[in-house]
């Protein structure tokens, strides 16, 4: 498989996750740029051009409140899961957890049958 394949797949592999991880992180007050430093520190590279249309998008669907705060001298947009955002949140996690656990069998099996 060549490097540009593999790339690709690897960014379908993330898309989905990618929401998950920005509703997580957003349990607690963020502006765009925090929000990308903890997703960072938590091992999930994302750049600009993906997260704010995200975070926008998101806010959209009312899954997300925002508000305008001072903050070192500046004004920013923070972002917080809103009650519905807090709801899906609950209920993405459960599935992600699911997924995991019936992956992590297959893929146990598939590398026992390799062995």
């Amino acid at each position: 498989m060549s490097t540009a394949q593999l790339d690709k797949m690897r960014l379908e592999l993330r898309r989905g996750v990618l929401v998950l991880a920005v509703l997580a992180s957003l349990k607690q007050p963020h502006y765009g740029y925090s929000l990308r430093k903890q997703l960072q520190d938590g091992g999930i590279d994302i750049d600009e051009g993906t997260l704010y249309p995200l975070i926008r998008r998101l806010a959209e669907q009312e899954l997300l409140d925002s508000e305008w705060r001072l903050a070192e001298g500046r004004e920013r947009r923070y972002y917080q899961l809103s009650e519905l955002g807090t709801e899906l949140l609950a209920q993405l996690t459960d599935e992600w957890q699911g997924l995991n656990t019936a992956l992590a069998s297959i893929l146990a099996t598939t590398k026992q049958e390799t062995e």
